[in-house]
């Protein structure tokens, strides 16, 4: 709604995040996402039968934490995010 767009808009400059429109039917201005998306379709909803909302959220969160945190990413430059965060860190604090 447009309140709760305002709120957003409002949170990206008190933390100085950059907003950036998207298209609609322009993946490639998003690209990042779409290939989360597609590694996420292919690698767990593609694949897994959920018998349980509670099923569906536990399998989903063990799935991003092996993203998140056990798996590099050759955008960043073969690190895990997890990684790749701490790095940004120290960089920051370096400088």
């Amino acid at each position: 709604t447009e309140l709760t767009g305002m709120a957003v808009l409002r949170w990206c400059q008190e933390t100085r995040i950059d907003w950036h429109y998207i298209a609609p039917g322009k993946p490639m201005q998003n690209a990042f996402v779409e290939s989360f998306n597609g590694s996420f379709r292919d690698e767990l909803l593609n694949e897994t039968l959920f018998t349980s909302l509670a099923e569906a959220r536990a399998t989903i969160i063990a799935w991003k934490e092996d993203y998140n945190h056990n798996r590099p990413h050759s955008s960043l430059g073969n690190l895990t995010p997890q990684e790749f965060a701490m790095k940004s860190r120290l960089e920051t604090r370096a400088a």
